[in-house]
């Protein structure tokens, strides 16, 4: 039998071909997706509204403390330093009803309030290794994510209530009713980072990413409400801003779906 030159490496490329597997990775398709979430639960749906209940209180309580609402904190050179949800940290309460009387902080909070260095940035060497304690109520209660993002986000910018010296109920001058104080951002951030949504008056920030497009808000005044997907950007805007002199429609996207 004579050989082609060249043969012996194609009959070694047909041989790999019918080569049963020795361990080599498969290609992973183009087109798969990650992980799906799964269905909206109502256990989610109530765990979610009850995070930001927790978390509107922990804001009013601060603002009892201190007259003023919590912000994002800046050095003096105008860098970011550490979220309005860490100075949350000593006023979280256990879960309770809004009108409960009885107040009991949670003592592992503020312990944990204690660990960070408050004159350095959310990312430095000390700062960053506590990202991964971030408290139960500021984790997705859907989805798979890296430990220490949150979805819980309030509203910065030009026009957003996140101010310094903001408070109840100057700063809320349509009625603390009437405006959003913290909600279910479209992509989540890292719970100790001054990172939030931005709102100038016209581009409404994304929201309802945990829910498909529905969102939950804390109100100003500290009630939870659920809002349907698709709402009207006029609406949101009149939503999030606390000082445009509109009032709200009558229809402003309440979820009226059973809960």
């Amino acid at each position: 039998m004579r050989w082609i030159p060249g043969s012996v490496l194609i009959c070694a490329a047909f041989a790999l071909v019918a080569l049963p597997d020795r361990g080599l990775a498969a290609p992973v398709p183009k087109d798969k997706k990650a992980e799906a979430p799964g269905p909206v639960t109502p256990e989610q749906l109530a765990e979610s509204k009850a995070n930001l209940e927790l978390i509107a209180i922990a804001i009013h309580n601060y603002h009892d403390t201190y007259k003023y609402l919590p912000t994002n904190q800046l050095s003096r050179d105008k860098k970011a330093l550490l979220s309005w949800r860490v100075q949350l940290l000593p006023f979280i309460e256990r879960n309770r009803p809004l009108t409960a009387p009885d107040v009991q902080f949670v003592p592992e909070e503020n312990a944990l309030f204690k660990q960070f260095k408050l004159d350095e940035p959310w990312d430095s060497d000390h700062n960053k290794k506590l990202i991964d304690k971030m408290p139960k109520m500021f984790a997705p209660v859907r989805g798979k994510f890296d430990p220490g993002m949150t979805f819980y986000q309030g509203f910065s910018g030009s026009n957003g209530w996140l101010k310094p010296g903001a408070k109840f109920v100057g700063s809320f001058p349509d009625g603390m009713s009437n405006t959003l104080l913290a909600a279910e951002a479209a992509k989540p951030v890292i719970w100790t980072k001054p990172d939030d949504m931005v709102f100038n008056g016209k581009d409404v920030p994304g929201l309802g990413g945990l829910f498909d497009g529905k969102f939950h808000a804390a109100m100003g005044s500290g009630e939870v409400e659920r809002f349907r997907k698709g709402i009207e950007a006029d609406t949101l805007r009149r939503l999030i801003d606390p000082a445009d002199g509109k009032g709200l429609p009558g229809d402003y996207g309440l979820d009226r779906e059973e809960k």
